[in-house]
């Protein structure tokens, strides 16, 4: 949402379009219409978050369950597509819009709004950028030496080792297979909402009419270093703001006056309800917190039944996460490693204890192990032992402090804020009526033009037409040869004999 604030402070109008209802102030140019998901999609989704908080799982599982449950999804994207109140958009004749963004998320058949309303599109992703991600843009994503999704390199590392290029391989493969089968269906989605009218662009001549792919990553700062079209924008932070808003009272009091021993700050984001975790590791979490000199701030869902009346705990059911990590006794973000929080505290300088939970969380978490900023500790197995050492260990040891501190520098070292680059490069697209002049040639390509499979066929049957040819000129001289030494020998045998 803080690109669609910096859009409307510089005089955009915009229209959002959220199943949920945004935490954006009024403001004079946002319109908001929400569409929420119908009763039995809410609850599906609420039972598999909880699900995930309690049973531990790996990339593989993740992604065969994810692939299970892809229908479910599609299917609440397309109902949001066709309902009512987004149709009254794009349906009307009368109404007029330059461009669409779509906040990415196993959405594609939601280009075809786009085409409705005849505008470019903008795709904007919450993170690292992965495979799915890459191909409607042309990105190269090489295996040798670009880590997949939720994989990381180890601390110290600057190319894979073999075992890593071996596993990245392998997923890299998985996804890209299941890029495939996941089109397929989305096709079948897209045809659903927007008819088969012969005159009606397909789901495949949309992607090629992508303007733009914003992703909340940076990486100058964050690495690894990968190949990238012009079409990609990289917008690590934006959520940040350039000036941190002013606390609500009661927080800015709590947290000014833990200028002794610092404050922490708990949040497992905003779609882990912390009544889905388990008892017993609340119970460890509390019982720590709860002794620690440090005051905590813990985001809280129900504030009627809190894990315990400690008097160093505040808890909320919402707060402004980037306001309390940029406050100066903030000295520790316990956090599930969700990709904007990580960043914001990257920005600030405050070392971290990661819980990752599911999706690129636990990716995210290796990798900021790996560049010294914090730990990271499993949720599922969390004890209070491990969990106090580690809180022990990152607030008593500097070194944490101050790696990301360094890294802090460098991340805010670039020549415009994200915020400021998202504007100018959303701007710039309308100017240039869709900028389609940045686009890869790789995106308009086959899949046997894109991988050269008919120029290696055609130098494969070179060779072997040269093979064959060899072949029958070798044949032929060596007849020729063995009939002249053939003719030779009968001839020395006849003047022999005689």
């Amino acid at each position: 949402m803080s690109l669609i604030k910096a859009l409307a402070d510089r005089g955009h109008n915009i229209t959002v379009v959220a199943a949920l209802k945004p935490k954006l102030a009024p403001h004079e140019n946002i319109t908001v219409i929400v569409v929420p998901p119908s009763l039995e999609a809410q609850k599906m989704f609420n039972e598999r978050v909880s699900k995930v908080t309690k049973e531990k799982t790996n990339v593989l599982m993740a992604l065969a369950k994810g692939f299970a449950q892809s229908n479910t999804m599609f299917q609440s994207q397309y109902d949001l597509t066709v309902h009512p109140k987004v149709k009254s958009i794009y349906e009307n004749p009368q109404v007029k819009f330059d461009l669409l963004i779509i906040g990415y998320f196993m959405n594609d058949l939601q280009l075809g709004i786009a085409a409705k309303l005849n505008c470019p599109v903008i795709i904007n992703w919450c993170g690292v950028p992965f495979e799915m991600l890459d191909a409607l843009v042309g990105n190269v994503n090489d295996p040798a030496h670009v880590p997949n999704f939720n994989m990381a390199l180890e601390k110290g590392q600057k190319t894979m080792s073999f075992r890593f290029r071996v596993k990245n391989f392998i997923t890299y493969t998985i996804f890209k297979g299941l890029n495939m089968i996941l089109n397929y269906h989305m096709n079948n989605y897209y045809k659903q909402a927007f008819g088969v009218d012969p005159d009606f662009p397909t789901l495949n001549d949309m992607k090629r009419r992508i303007s733009l792919l914003f992703m909340n990553y940076h990486s100058h700062s964050e690495g690894p270093i990968r190949p990238s079209v012009p079409q990609s924008v990289e917008l690590g932070g934006i959520q940040i703001k350039d000036t941190p808003d002013p606390l609500p009272k009661d927080l800015a009091e709590f947290l000014d006056n833990a200028s002794t021993h610092g404050a922490i700050f708990f949040s497992l984001g905003s779609n882990i309800d912390t009544a889905y975790v388990k008892e017993e590791i609340i119970e460890h979490i509390y019982n720590v917190l709860s002794r620690l000199p440090q005051r905590v701030i813990w985001k809280w869902s129900d504030l009627s039944k809190t894990p315990g009346s400690a008097s160093n705990i505040y808890y909320h059911n919402w707060l402004p996460q980037d306001d309390i990590l940029a406050h100066p006794n903030t000295k520790l973000f316990i956090t599930h490693a969700g990709k904007g929080g990580l960043a914001e505290a990257q920005f600030h300088g405050v070392p971290m204890l990661a819980l990752p939970i599911f999706a690129d969380q636990p990716g995210n978490a290796a990798s900021m192990v790996a560049s010294g900023f914090g730990l990271s500790l499993e949720l599922l197995t969390l004890t209070e032992k491990n969990f106090e050492n580690s809180i022990h260990e990152i607030l008593q040891n500097s070194t944490y402090k101050e790696k990301v501190g360094q890294f802090s520098s460098l991340y805010r070292d670039r020549p415009m804020t994200a915020r400021k680059t998202a504007v100018y490069w959303t701007e710039y697209v309308l100017r240039h009526q869709g900028a389609y002049h940045l686009q890869s040639p790789v995106i308009h390509m086959g899949f046997i033009a894109r991988h050269n499979l008919d120029v290696y066929s055609l130098f494969i049957l070179v060779i072997i037409a040269l093979i064959w040819l060899l072949a029958r000129i070798l044949r032929f001289v060596f007849r020729k040869v063995a009939r002249l030494l053939h003719g030779r020998v009968y001839s020395y045998q006849k003047v022999k004999a005689n």
